[in-house]
């Protein structure tokens, strides 16, 4: 009976092994990635053709989806249209906690890309003039949540203005167009409207301004975690080519996105590349951001926001990707 025993333990084991062995070799049709103008590296990536490099020997390809702002790259996330997203980490809480199944796994920069922009004749000089004026500001993204917390810094609350809901280039041209009072904006369209336009920053607050993450999806990651580690690979080496060619950088923003190398150039200044690895400053940062949310009813009442961060921020893979 022993050997018995012993003999079926053994064929077992062998069974798990293989599964294993399986299912680690396992790999995408495909590897859906998008871009957007907001974040630098995924437009280098794109431009170099890194990612299809990386996964040219697997015969996998590399599909490009135009990301608008943050709340169309967490969409695409969530329909299952995309499997690497690119937003603010803030976005990306407000998104997890009303049931988008994300993680992110990787920060590609530190950005001071939004603010409260106003026209240059506007006789708004603070957020407390914004009392009664109309606001231009896209829904789920980190210029719309900055809104939000500029206003209850000053005592005001979103009821207090009154909000217009526009996709970030549609703000920008209501603003310019003298449709609306002001405008929370989103780089490169707000560079290029200061520079443009002449527009005004009547309200910076770099501490309001939340990290870029680069999300997946729950099940892209444990379906592939060792694509998930190459992709943060490949966004590695677009952020040390960053660092190390900023000019070249600026110029493949001006192209991608249309706008004049000055827009480009000012719109990188406000990005710091210099931590990319997931981590206890990012949760921080969202935990001490992340009252907004409840405050605004914007999540479920007793939805745990905190247990939605920790669950979220993921450094497993950055941790082995970045050198």
């Amino acid at each position: 009976m022993f050997r018995i025993l012993r003999r079926i333990a053994i064929v077992a084991v062998s069974l798990y092994a293989a599964i294993g062995t399986a299912g680690a070799a396992e790999q995408a049709r495909e590897i859906r990635v998008d871009y957007a103008y907001y974040s630098p590296p995924s437009l280098v990536l794109k431009r170099f053709g890194w990612l299809e490099q990386e996964f040219k020997a697997d015969n996998i390809p590399i599909k490009w989806v135009l990301s608008q702002g943050s709340n169309r790259a967490l969409e695409f996330l969530n329909s299952g249209s995309i499997d690497f997203g690119s937003s603010a980490g803030l976005a990306a809480v407000l998104s997890k906690a009303n049931g988008n199944p994300i993680k992110g796994v990787y920060i590609y920069s530190r950005p001071e890309w939004t603010a409260l922009v106003v026209p240059k004749d506007s006789p708004i000089k603070s957020v407390k003039d914004l009392k009664g004026k109309k606001v231009a500001a896209t829904k789920g993204t980190d210029p719309y949540l900055f809104l939000l917390r500029s206003l209850h810094l000053e005592g005001l609350k979103k009821t207090d203005i009154e909000h217009a809901s526009l996709q970030h280039a549609d703000g920008r041209a209501a603003l310019e167009q003298g449709k609306v009072d002001a405008w929370a904006g989103l780089d490169p369209l707000m560079a290029a409207s200061e520079l443009d336009a002449a527009s005004k920053l009547v309200y910076r607050n770099l501490s309001f301004n939340t990290y870029g993450f680069l999300n997946t999806t729950e099940s892209f990651s444990k379906q592939y975690p060792e694509h998930v580690r190459r992709v943060i690979t490949a966004y590695e080496k677009a952020r040390k080519w960053i660092l190390a060619n900023p000019e070249e950088t600026a110029k493949i923003i001006a192209e991608e996105a249309k706008l004049s190398l000055a827009v480009a150039r000012l719109q990188l200044t406000r990005n710091d590349f210099s931590n990319p690895v997931p981590g206890a400053e990012h949760i921080k940062a969202l935990k001490s951001a992340a009252p907004i949310l409840i405050k605004e009813e914007l999540v479920k009442k007793g939805t745990d926001v905190d247990k939605v961060i920790d669950d979220l921020v993921d450094p497993t893979w950055a941790k082995t990707a970045v050198r």
